[in-house]
């Protein structure tokens, strides 16, 4: 099972109303890109952080761990988006490089905060989804909205394949490593053409595997899954409004 399969299977959220999730995480997504707001985005990964560890359930440190890959990620995106080679320098510092100055201004750190503000924002709206929904469900409420059946599957299976190659690439480096595969350039060259060639048969393997096994359960191009009735109820939905409301007036406090 995957990681993120198993800590939504986990997690106290779980039988919630999955459309109910689904629009709180969606319409907050939508909020914090329109606004762009600095303020409205810490507000945002707050609440969702506490809805998706204190009240689902999910241990903070794996969490935090989780939340560190987007976050080194857009660090260092912002990084290079706040700096720039210009002719002059710019007011908070600059370094000489060649005839050009390396530098930065309080508007272009601003607009990287910011543009790593929103994206962080909007990561933990699809963390909360992702950590409180398994996949299964997710995709039966996309197929009640009457999203084309071939994306549905498509989705299903491009997720399930991505985590598998993942997985088997992790376990052929690890038996690379072992056998010091890696000690000089030209053997890590070498050890990656191997992984590479093998992570392709390994996909055309199960692609395969997986296709016979569907084809021997009367597969006729639709994924049936049992579904669990689990109505929206009004007081969630009262909270969702509220949530939204407080969300637009800190937008609405903070311009």
């Amino acid at each position: 099972m995957l990681l993120i399969d198993s800590f939504s299977y986990q997690s106290r959220l779980r039988y919630i109303n999955t459309g109910e999730k689904f629009f709180l995480s969606i319409l907050t997504l939508c909020l914090c890109v329109a606004g762009r707001c600095i303020r409205l985005d810490l507000y945002i990964i707050l609440v969702m952080a506490a809805l998706t560890v204190l009240a689902g359930g999910l241990s903070p440190v794996s969490y935090f761990r989780l939340f560190l890959i987007p976050l080194s990620f857009l660090a260092m995106n912002a990084l290079v988006l706040g700096l720039s080679l210009r002719e002059t320098p710019l007011e908070l510092f600059s370094l000489p490089v060649g005839g050009l100055y390396l530098t930065a201004g309080r508007e272009t750190l601003s607009a990287a905060a910011c543009m790593a503000a929103t994206a962080l924002a909007g990561v933990s709206c699809l963390y909360f989804l992702a950590l409180s929904t398994p996949l299964s469900e997710l995709l039966l409420f996309l197929k009640g909205l009457h999203l084309p059946a071939l994306i549905i599957e498509l989705m299903m299976l491009i997720y399930r394949f991505i985590f598998l190659l993942l997985d088997c690439a992790g376990k052929i480096s690890v038996a690379q490593r072992s056998r010091l595969g890696n000690r000089d350039f030209h053997t890590s060259l070498s050890s990656f053409a191997s992984l590479v060639s093998c992570l392709f048969i390994q996909s055309v393997r199960r692609s395969g595997i997986l296709y016979d096994a569907m084809e021997a359960r009367c597969y006729d191009g639709n994924f049936s899954v049992l579904r669990e009735c689990l109505p929206p109820k009004p007081s969630h939905l009262v909270l969702i409004a509220a949530f939204e409301a407080s969300a637009c007036l800190v937008l609405w406090l903070a311009s």
